[in-house]
């Protein structure tokens, strides 16, 4: 049942979202010595996600990461996945941003989360799509990792709850 909840999520969102392409070269097979098979790998320096597959190959994509200052490194597991999530701005972004609602709906077009989050254990971090395409390949965020609607939406069928998250800088 899990399989197919997840294929029609991703076929309903590849029709929302279908509109906002990326990249041909966004995600890609390439080679990765280390990691366990399974585990996300942030390399905040290259703006760049690893899944790794195992046998030294992993999949990457290309990703906007924490500005300077609001970066952040360590291990981490995904606590949460969540398809239009909607999205509380938290404090620090708030402060920064006072008129932002204090609320956004999923799937709402000023919704920052895109079309899915993972989000991780010990914090306010996630790992999500973006309503902004232009800020993948920059330090943009308070900390998050965003990508591509349709990179999230592969990752979000190749991981579960518990993957292991390994973030550097």
């Amino acid at each position: 049942m899990r399989c197919v909840r997840r294929l029609l999520a991703a076929a309903l969102l590849a029709l929302l979202y279908g509109s906002v392409a990326a990249p041909a070269a966004a995600r890609e097979v390439v080679a990765m010595q280390g990691g366990s098979p399974g585990t996300i790998v942030v390399r905040t320096s290259e703006r760049r996600l690893y899944y790794v597959l195992g046998n030294g190959r992993a999949v990457r994509y290309r990703v906007g990461v924490g500005r300077v200052g609001m970066q952040w490194s360590g291990r981490s597991s995904i606590q949460g996945m969540y398809v239009q999530p909607a999205w509380a701005p938290p404090r620090a972004v708030k402060r920064d941003n006072p008129n932002l609602p204090d609320y956004i709906p999923g799937g709402a077009p000023n919704n920052p989360m895109g079309a899915a989050a993972l989000t991780l254990n010990g914090g306010e971090y996630a790992i999500h799509g973006t309503n902004r395409p232009g800020s993948i390949g920059h330090f943009v965020s308070y900390g998050c990792i965003r990508m591509y609607n349709r990179d999230i939406m592969d990752l979000f069928n190749r991981v579960s709850v518990g993957t292991p998250v390994v973030v550097t800088r």
